[in-house]
Formats: C-alpha cells, sequence, structure tokens
C-alpha cells in the first residue's frame, strides 16, 4: 500500500472503567481506580508510548442519588486530573471539558492558561454548553437556558477568552532586573469588554502560555453547535453510526469552516470509536455480549431517557421506541437525540434492544472485531473524508486499552496512517496547527 502522506490523529478518551455502561462491573475492573490517581497515571502513560495526539476527559456538572446506585459514576473534576498527568507525561496533549453555561470567561482563561504553562503546551479545551435542568439545578438555577441562548452565551465566552489569551503578547515579558522592568505595560492589554452576557476589563493575570491558547475543541453536532464550531474549533469530537452519515456531516462543517475564512486543514473531526478487540471476530462479540448481560435495563433506560430529556420509563422494554418531537424543539442534546431517532428507526428496534445498541458508547459508533477488522474500519472512514481521525472509547479499559494499543496502533503504523514517533512537542503540533495571531499586536501593527 502507499504510504499515507495524511496522517491519522488518534485521542484516548479517558474512562475509569471503560465506556461501556457495565464495564464496572466487569471482573478484570478495579473499582478503586475510579479515585486512585495511579490508575490515570498509567493509561496516560500506555497512551502516550503509543503516540496518541492527546487525552480527552469528558465532565458533566450533576448527578443523582440513582445513577451512583447502578454506575460507577463521581471521577474526577478534568482540569484537576489533567493538571497532575502533565506532571507524569511529557508529549501527550490533555484535553478538559468545561461549560460555558457554568463559568466564567476570567476564570477558564487563567485555568487553561496555566494548564498550557504546566504542560509547556499541550493544553485543549473542550467547549461545552450543557444541556439538563439537573445541571442548572446545582448553579442557582432552576431550567437550563434553551438551545439557541446558550450557543450565543458561549460564543461571547469564547471571545472574551480569546481576548484574555490574547492581552499578554509574546514580547510582553522583559525580565530586566538591572532596570527593573519585568513587563512592557504597551504589550499587555485591558479588554473593557461589555457584552450581553459579561463584563470583564482584563488583562488576565498570567502571561500569554506556549500554544497562545489551548486548542479549542467542540463536541455538538446541532446546527447551532456546528455553527460555532466552525467558527472557533480546532477539533469536533462527534458521533456517527455509518460511513455515509459521517462523510455528510465532514463534508458539511469543512464547508461552514471555508465560510469562515478559516483553513479546513486547521479543523480536525474526530468520531468516536468504541472498540472491543478479540482474535476472532466471534471472540470479540462474545466479550461485548458479556458485557451486555451486565447491564441493568431499568437503569440504561433512565440513562437514555436523561440523555434525550424525555421520560421513557414507563414505555415497554420489547416495544419500539415511541415517536420523539422533532430534536430541534429539544432543549438539551439535540443532535444526539436525533442520532438516537435515527438509528432506532434504521435498525428498527425495539427500546430493549436500542439499549444494547447506546450501552456501549452512548451514540457513538460500537465495532467488535479483529484488530485487522478495527484498522480497516477506521482506514475506510479515514481515507473517505470522513474523519480526520478518532476518538478512541474502549467498552473496557481493563485490557481493552491495551489490545487497541498493542494491536491496532501497530497495524495503522505499518499502513503509514499514524505516527511512529512525536515530531513536536505541543498539542498544536501533533494536530498540525499554527500559533494563533495575537489579536492586539495585530491591531497594533495595522494601527
Amino acid at each position: 500500500m502507499t504510504k499515507q502522506t495524511r496522517q491519522m490523529h488518534l485521542n484516548l478518551f479517558l474512562s475509569s472503567m471503560g465506556h461501556h455502561e457495565a464495564a464496572w462491573r466487569h471482573p478484570s475492573s478495579n473499582l478503586k481506580g475510579v479515585h486512585d490517581f495511579n490508575h490515570y497515571q498509567e493509561l496516560a502513560r500506555k497512551a502516550e508510548a503509543a503516540k496518541l495526539d492527546s487525552l480527552f476527559l469528558a465532565d458533566r456538572y450533576a448527578t443523582s442519588p440513582t445513577a451512583v446506585q447502578y454506575g460507577a459514576l463521581g471521577g474526577f473534576e478534568p482540569l484537576t486530573l489533567l493538571s497532575a498527568l502533565a506532571v507524569v507525561t511529557k508529549r501527550i496533549g490533555l484535553i478538559a471539558t468545561v461549560s460555558t453555561s457554568f463559568n466564567e470567561p476570567y476564570n477558564v482563561a487563567r485555568r487553561f492558561a496555566s494548564l498550557d504553562h504546566l504542560s509547556q503546551g499541550r493544553a485543549g479545551w473542550n467547549i461545552i454548553t450543557s444541556g439538563t435542568d439537573s445541571e442548572a439545578q446545582n448553579f442557582n438555577l432552576e431550567h437550563i437556558a434553551g438551545h439557541q441562548e446558550r450557543y450565543e452565551r458561549a460564543t461571547e465566552f469564547v471571545e472574551v477568552t480569546a481576548k484574555l489569551w490574547d492581552s499578554w503578547e509574546e514580547e510582553a515579558l522583559i525580565r530586566d532586573k538591572k532596570a527593573g522592568i519585568y513587563a512592557d505595560r504597551n504589550k499587555v492589554h485591558e479588554l473593557h469588554h461589555k457584552g450581553k452576557f459579561f463584563s470583564v476589563r482584563g488583562p488576565l493575570n498570567t502571561a500569554r502560555s506556549p500554544q497562545g491558547r489551548p486548542i479549542l475543541v467542540q463536541a455538538g453536532s446541532s446546527e447551532d453547535g456546528k455553527d460555532f464550531a466552525s467558527q472557533w474549533a480546532e477539533a469536533i469530537f462527534t458521533a456517527q453510526q455509518t460511513l455515509e452519515d459521517a462523510q455528510t456531516f465532514y463534508a458539511d462543517v469543512k464547508a461552514r469552516v471555508l465560510q469562515h475564512g478559516r483553513e479546513t486543514e486547521h479543523v480536525k473531526i474526530l468520531p468516536g470509536i468504541c472498540p472491543i478487540i478479540g482474535k476472532t471476530e466471534a471472540e470479540a462479540k462474545e466479550k461485548e455480549a458479556e458485557l451486555h448481560e451486565l447491564t441493568n435495563p431499568a437503569y440504561s433506560l433512565l440513562q437514555l431517557s436523561n440523555r434525550i430529556g424525555i421520560d421513557l420509563t414507563a414505555h415497554p422494554l420489547d416495544a419500539p421506541l415511541p415517536e420523539l418531537p422533532d430534536s430541534s424543539k429539544i432543549p438539551g442534546h439535540q443532535s444526539r437525540t436525533k442520532l438516537i431517532q435515527e438509528l432506532a428507526g434504521r435498525e428498527k428496534l425495539t427500546i430493549r434492544q436500542l439499549l444494547l445498541r447506546l450501552a456501549g458508547g452512548r451514540g457513538h459508533k460500537t465495532i467488535a472485531g479483529t484488530p485487522k477488522q478495527i484498522a480497516d474500519e477506521l482506514e475506510a472512514w479515514f481515507v473517505s473524508y470522513a474523519a480526520d481521525g478518532f476518538n478512541i472509547m474502549p467498552q473496557l479499559m481493563n485490557g481493552g486499552l491495551d489490545d487497541f494499543l498493542e494491536q491496532v496502533v501497530p497495524e495503522l503504523q505499518r499502513r503509514g496512517l499514524f505516527r511512529t514517533s512525536y515530531t513536536g512537542t505541543t498539542l498544536r503540533d501533533h494536530y498540525g496547527l499554527p500559533l494563533p495571531a495575537n489579536s492586539f499586536a495585530k491591531a497594533r501593527v495595522y494601527h
């Protein structure tokens, strides 16, 4: 096979036990790992040894007594854990999820600048707007804001954080002991931002970080989400079930990126893939079936209800999914609701069957097969421009991650699809992204 010039990007979507909802019940899972830093440190070191682009940590801002009764939830806050992992890794990127709905731009800008400094340029921000009332109720709100308003707030939020990261120019630090001047005050800027949602004076109290700003990542696939991502995101974590849907999403987003005057290669589209690997396809499917046997249908149905924002607990499990409102009318996670609706309709699934299809990755594509079959699938999506790489979500972390890193990654490397060594030190280097221009320095030059 001809060596590829275009290189695949692979992130590890960190999970304590695995992305299958029953992974914590598997005999191989050590539940103490949920709150054991050494466990995450070992996962991070393995991913870095395999030359993966980054570690990604998701987050939600709510749980419930029922959720913790039936699921191994309650791990670490993303920025806290990734800051600790920055100390025990050297090259792999560190992407943390932080919501624009329940934070302030100044705090977020400062925390990510700090992580970028501490990691010497490996920080990334997965920007979410959150989507449930249960999360809002932990932040002095009764209900989550509407979909459009959340994205309007998110847009202003990112505009402000970007200005805060720019508030120190590259050459602002003088460090002249003799003259007694630490920084050039003319290259440290106040924002005086006053908008609909935020009023921020600035400047940030942290100098410009190694990457200028962290990699900006976004995970929404709704119309609002795609518009937001095409304007701001440098990587997009998404979920599609079919090659055709992934190609359509890829082409749509890249076209929107061009409309915003940006380079398409500066936005990486990375669908989630949830593998289970066996020596044979039958063995892999048997492993997946074992995990399915450990699921609790009542809990799975509650999770689905929370995900789509509609209570399905009164519906019989062996009946089809009832007709749901148009996804654009749903205040919560619109794109994932649409995906679930289409999956159930396309495969004519009962609710019980749908729950099992979702158990392995919450709507991300699940693959049970041999290392070659997994590599074939990833290559097919990559070369047909359905993806620039993948967010790897092992259904079972203990053993499953090793299977992917030790068997699939070498196969991708043999095909010339994935790096065999790091060629840079920052996350921008790994993704092949330029340093962002400083808006204040640019304005000063033009004036």
